[in-house]
């Protein structure tokens, strides 16, 4: 499978960037994905909710009435759940949510992932490019000469770049990230998937 390789300008370069078949043209596993992506949902959860329960509620212990005779139902304190100003019933505790998913099926969402981008030709190769110092009006004139400013975009680099991630922090509909750390929602996410030349072979690499 070939890419044309786009410079910075959104002109073609003449030159073509192979990629391995095993990635980028598999058939596709959508419960792969799903589980992958609702790992990652579930892992940014905090889970720090909390509400008082009866034992936790400050207030006197005093009963309320006495035990018979009223003719309404027995209250044993001011903290009763059926009280306004009780304790709650079952309320939610501090948890954790993260979920396990298996290195072999994470992998194989991935490029389940980058074979559905892949099939609707939204995979880009670009030539490597940099700035000599974080501007956001640069990296927004090289998504506008590809006709993606209005897109939601993934770039994918070959190593950490502090320039090209710091110029694309302020846009909200555009991501960057390193190839060793490309996930399924990410790439599930955008709308386009832009992968710098340099990170092609790391990218097949960490997905073989």
């Amino acid at each position: 499978m070939e890419l044309a390789i786009h410079n910075i300008k959104g002109k073609d370069t003449g030159r073509k960037a192979k990629l391995s078949k095993n990635i980028f043209a598999i058939e596709p596993n959508d419960h792969a994905i799903y589980l992958d992506v609702k790992q990652y949902l579930a892992n940014n959860r905090k889970g720090l909710h909390k509400t008082k329960e009866r034992a936790e509620i400050k207030g006197s212990t005093r009963k309320i009435k006495k035990q018979k005779g009223t003719g309404t139902a027995r209250a044993g304190s001011i903290k009763n759940p059926l009280f306004r100003g009780g304790g709650r019933v079952f309320g939610p505790r501090p948890r954790s949510y993260d979920q396990k998913v298996n290195k072999k099926v994470k992998r194989l969402a991935r490029k389940s992932a980058l074979s559905y981008k892949a099939k609707s030709k939204a995979i880009m190769i670009i030539e490597d490019f940099d700035f000599s110092k974080p501007n956001t009006k640069d990296y927004l004139s090289i998504l506008k000469a590809l006709d993606l400013q209005a897109k939601k975009t993934l770039m994918v680099l070959n190593g950490g770049n502090k320039n090209i991630y710091l110029s694309s922090r302020n846009l909200k509909n555009s991501k960057v990230v390193v190839n060793s750390e490309l996930n399924t929602y990410e790439i599930t996410d955008a709308t386009n998937v832009l992968i710098l030349e340099s990170a092609v072979d790391g990218l097949e690499s960490n997905l073989k």
